[in-house]
């Protein structure tokens, strides 16, 4: 196996190169014209039926509004029932002709099984499931008081679109229709302190909740099979893979600042906080100081 592995580490970088040069030109150009095709002949939503999870604020929020502009029905899904109602009247003065509320833990694996079956009794079909659930974890890891809280971090993030996913695939599957599942670049930039579910806010977020909501629709309905947004942070996937030592020493001096400081002390929340980023940005339904459990 050494001896493998030490041939593949010779002859898979100058081969893995020049398949590059070789097929990524016309494979761009197909991409671009498939974009082009598919913007011209985008899906119309309108009196399809989408489930949206995490609906009740943030861009879960925003996806349920954009959504109800193009007509669609709407089950939108959240722990918080008094937001969530609040998110489907406005979405019902935008232009949806029919939406329910479905008070769900998608951590729980009877939720999800409710909120797809009430989902299938109250419109008979199913069109989109957006599996938009989800917590961050901000805090350093030495600083958690309770390990076992990460549980529930994995639970909603990781299984909530596991469990919502497995029941709405054979209705999906009779309409041909859609998954979309929302993720976070930290799959591949991991940043400090990003460990525990907290409600401060430390870092600051490139794109405000409707644009980027505006976006994920767009490409769902053009049938793309991934989005980053914005586009240009897919070059901090380069930046990781070409000098992590440089990128990692640039986040630990952004977002953690002097070891000695406290978190608020970092260079990312002082901006966040000076220049009001954090009001612009970040939707007011998610600028509260509480865990939404309601």
């Amino acid at each position: 196996m050494d001896l493998i592995n030490k041939f593949l580490n010779l002859v898979a970088p100058p081969f893995t190169l020049f398949s590059l040069c070789l097929f990524l030109p016309p494979f761009l150009c197909y991409k671009f014209l498939l974009s082009v095709f598919n913007s011209i002949f985008s899906e119309d939503v309108s009196g399809k039926v989408v489930i949206i999870t995490g609906a009740s604020s943030g861009i879960g929020e925003h996806l349920a509004y954009e959504y109800a502009r193009r007509g669609a029905c709407l089950a939108l899904c959240a722990r918080r029932e008094k937001s969530l109602e609040e998110v489907a009247d406005t979405a019902r003065e935008i232009g949806s002709p029919d939406v329910i509320t479905i008070r769900a833990d998608v951590s729980k694996v009877d939720d999800c099984r409710s909120l797809v079956e009430e989902t299938m009794n109250h419109f008979g079909r199913l069109d989109h499931l957006v599996n938009n659930a989800g917590i961050s974890s901000v805090a350093p890891f030495e600083d958690t008081v309770n390990i076992t809280d990460f549980k529930q971090i994995m639970d909603i993030n990781f299984w909530g679109s596991v469990y919502t996913t497995r029941f709405a695939v054979p209705h999906l599957r009779y309409t041909k229709g859609k998954i979309a599942v929302l993720s976070s670049s930290a799959s591949w930039l991991t940043a400090p302190r990003m460990s525990f579910y907290n409600a401060q806010v430390s870092t600051i977020p490139v794109q405000s909740a409707w644009s980027c909501a505006k976006a994920i629709v767009n490409s769902v309905c053009r049938g793309d099979t991934y989005l980053v947004v914005p586009s240009w942070f897919r070059t901090t996937y380069w930046m990781k893979v070409l000098c992590p030592e440089l990128l990692e020493f640039w986040y630990r001096v952004f977002y953690m600042g002097r070891p000695e400081e406290p978190s608020y002390e970092a260079p990312s929340q002082k901006v966040s906080d000076y220049t009001g980023a954090q009001n612009v940005l970040y939707p007011s339904s998610d600028q509260s100081a509480d865990i939404k459990t309601e």
